[in-house]
């Protein structure tokens, strides 16, 4: 708390001034720094104000960054004023602004810094309380070899891992499954789609490969030196990127033919296409690459008054060597490895029978047969890349040879489980190995019954076993099994958690987010919820990443918010939580308000009111009060929610803090409609209620990377925004 504590002691000698007075009136408000924050809606982003790394981040090193030893926070000197890094501005730089200069060497050691300037102002902000982080643990059939030698992680699932292990069973299987139903769309998972089911992406993973960027085991991107031969990286004079790669001349697909450049290519060009739009119906976002946006994107065919039909950023150079260019926007980007990114699919299945990939020099193109229309005008080839991603008879499986380690033979609709096979020409993944497993069942499990389909025969893998009862009960099977069963664990990447809509109620303010932590005890939350097995994080991180290992090593910081409730009260009072509904003085009963001036509340806010409308926004001497009363959405039947009730709702430390918490349980679709206060799911209202819900997150992908989450612009807030938070840090006023 003594960082906390540093950071309020202006706010709190400005009130000891005011305290006493008995009426609260516009003269005596302790100013917050969200106000500021509060009034962005009366002014016009880029005219008013912008954000501050808009206005210099792009020019900014982390060498021109001093750090506050007391609080860990970042500034940087703008015309001569200290301006403190806010939470737009370092997830910004850091993955833009990653050149070594000063004490840091490499890009890695500038990230870990960035990073950890983040975390730490993340920590202070308080934007999420995580509750807890669990243990995992995978139950294997002891038949399934391999597994403790190569072992699954957050990043490296048993989908993945499988590709290191072997099975003594009769029939050489390997059994696995997942409770998210399976559609059988496993060329292209996401067809059509925002997201695709877990299964479904499973699926696709084992069975597309050749790629010539990999993920890890251990989370990071590397080339793939079993597929590429050589790889070259370029900065081009107008700032651009151009990666070349020449790919190995003896790869194969599933059916023995052999893998070329323009099966490196042919995915893109006819999924970035209008062809590939129309098929989907949704529209690929390859902005990054030269070419593409308003270019090859808007080509419809031979007579399109639009676009060209070159791709300027695909260069096919031969047969087996293509390159790609990014934009110069993208150029200094620190996961730009990715960029370099191509899966082998076979050409012919994507661009149909005939279609050529050629390259007179102004960048790759398709021949004109690729955009035919039958009578009705539709593209004949999108309806055939339709029936490719969507059709589950093994005849259209069969229609076209796979890269990756397996093949898929067959998918039972009925019963939604799919039979794939072991590739016998696949070469190997990053590290060489090849699969050993000849046939890799994946079906469709049911969570409450998952336990007897395994120890029946039925499952060789229960994966990712959470929880006291659920983990006791997978560890005794495996105990009392006499060598029949194996385990495995790791530590979660990501955790449960009571978020927030940040910009909304009395949880916009970072003292009321605080206050709730220090009324909580974490770590027994933790402990009850996950029954021992997990514990509490302090920001939104996983501790076996190497970016938190390095930070850490860096010397970072964080306030773990011991539980508190007078250290909560001292939070809360400092930031202005000192009165009655009528203006009066709090005298350490009943609910907390505080004041807003006027000019700088809104709407939403002064209509803020509790779920049963007994404590409101009031309006005293022409300011306005807002109750100290956090309305929480918590999903049904769900464990989480209903510890909740115990260790936020009904807690004492929230009621001598002067909090009251009302709570609604619901679906999560309609949970989600009142966090996006949008109709997306078809259940808002239309008017705001709700600033507290709990769900969980995980940072289990290759690449940590929140740029324009904590955007305050307007035109991408909406979609883009990851808390609704906007830091005030991260203003510029520009009058």
């Amino acid at each position: 708390m003594k960082k906390l504590m540093a950071l309020l002691m202006t706010v709190v000698m400005a009130f000891s001034v005011v305290g006493a007075l008995a009426d609260v009136d516009a003269a005596n408000i302790v100013e917050s720094p969200e106000f500021d924050v509060m009034t962005l809606g009366n002014y016009k982003y880029g005219e008013d104000y912008e954000s501050l790394y808009e206005k210099v981040g792009k020019d900014i090193t982390i060498a021109d960054v001093h750090e506050d030893e007391e609080t860990g926070f970042g500034y940087i000197t703008v015309d001569g004023e200290e301006k403190l890094l806010g939470l737009d501005f370092l997830t910004m730089a850091m993955v833009y602004n990653t050149t070594p200069a000063g004490d840091y060497e490499t890009e890695d050691d500038v990230y870990a810094a960035w990073w950890r300037l983040y975390i730490t102002r993340w920590n202070y902000l308080l934007p999420e309380v995580p509750l807890y982080s669990n243990e995992y643990y995978d139950l294997y059939n002891a038949q399934i070899k391999g597994v403790q030698e190569y072992p699954t992680n957050p990043f490296w699932s048993p989908a993945s891992a499988l590709i290191d292990w072997s099975s003594e069973k009769a029939d050489d299987s390997f059994i696995l499954g997942n409770t998210t139903e399976l559609s059988g769309q496993f060329r292209y998972a996401t067809f059509g789609k925002s997201s695709p089911a877990a299964s479904d992406n499973d699926v696709e993973g084992l069975t597309t490969g050749l790629e010539t960027v990999s993920t890890t085991k251990e989370g990071g991107f590397e080339w793939n030196s079993t597929v590429v031969d050589s790889h070259e990286e370029k900065l081009n004079e107008d700032g651009s990127l151009t990666y070349t790669i020449k790919i190995k001349d003896d790869l194969k697909f599933s059916d023995g033919s052999p893998v070329t450049a323009k099966d490196y290519l042919a995915f893109s060009m006819a999924m970035d296409s209008p062809v590939g739009t129309e098929a989907s119906g949704r529209e690929l976002n390859a902005q990054t690459v030269v070419g593409w946006k308003g270019a090859y994107q808007k080509y419809t065919g031979p007579d399109s008054a639009e676009g060209t039909k070159y791709f300027a950023g695909l260069h096919l150079i031969d047969d087996y060597t293509f390159s790609v260019t990014i934009e110069a926007d993208y150029a200094n980007y620190f996961y730009k490895i990715s960029y370099g990114g191509f899966s082998a699919n076979y050409a012919a299945a994507w661009l149909g029978e005939g279609v050529e990939i050629k390259d007179d020099g102004e960048g790759c193109y398709l021949s004109d047969e690729f955009y035919a229309k039958d009578a009705d005008g539709k593209y004949i080839q999108a309806a055939k890349i339709r029936k490719l991603c969507t059709d589950t008879s093994a005849e259209n499986y069969a229609a076209y040879p796979w890269s990756g380690p397996y093949y898929v033979e067959s998918f039972d609709n009925s019963d939604a489980t799919a039979t794939l096979k072991k590739n016998e020409y696949f070469k190997g993944n990053y590290e060489g190995a090849q699969p050993k497993i000849g046939t890799v069942i994946y079906k469709k499990i049911v969570s409450a019954t998952q336990m007897t389909a395994f120890t029946s025969g039925e499952l060789d893998v229960i994966a990712g076993i959470t929880g006291g009862a659920d983990t006791d009960e997978a560890l005794k099977t495996a105990d009392e099994s006499e060598g029949k069963y194996v385990y495995t664990h790791y530590s979660r990447a990501g955790y449960g958690k009571l978020g927030f809509r940040a910009d909304y109620g009395p949880a916009q303010f970072a003292s009321v987010r605080q206050a709730i932590a220090l009324c909580m005890d974490r770590a027994q939350f933790a402990k009850d919820f996950t029954g021992g097995y997990g514990g509490v994080v302090d920001g939104p991180y996983y501790t076996g990443s190497w970016m938190y290992k390095a930070a850490v090593e860096q010397g970072m910081l964080l306030d773990s918010y011991a539980t508190s409730a007078d250290a909560a009260i001292d939070v809360l009072e400092a930031d202005g939580w000192v009165y009655n509904a009528d203006g009066t003085d709090y005298t350490g009963e009943g609910v907390r308000y505080k004041a807003i001036p006027a000019d700088k509340i809104n709407e939403n806010d002064k209509n803020y009111k509790s779920v049963d409308g007994a404590y409101k926004t009031e309006e005293v001497n022409g300011v306005y009060l807002m109750p100290l009363v956090i309305n929480w959405y918590g999903t049904a039947d769900n464990p989480f929610t209903d510890l909740l009730q115990t260790g936020l709702k009904a807690n004492e430390n929230v009621a001598k803090a002067g909090m009251v918490v009302y709570n609604t349980i619901g679906d999560f679709g309609p949970m989600l409609d009142e966090l996006y206060q949008a109709a997306v799911y078809g259940f808002y209202a239309g008017s705001p209620m709700y600033c507290a819900f709990n769900f969980a997150t995980g940072f289990n992908s290759a690449a940590y990377d929140y740029a324009f989450n904590m955007t305050i612009d307007p035109a991408m807030y909406d979609d883009y925004s990851q808390y609704y938070i906007k830091d005030y840090a991260d203003i510029c006023w520009l009058k």
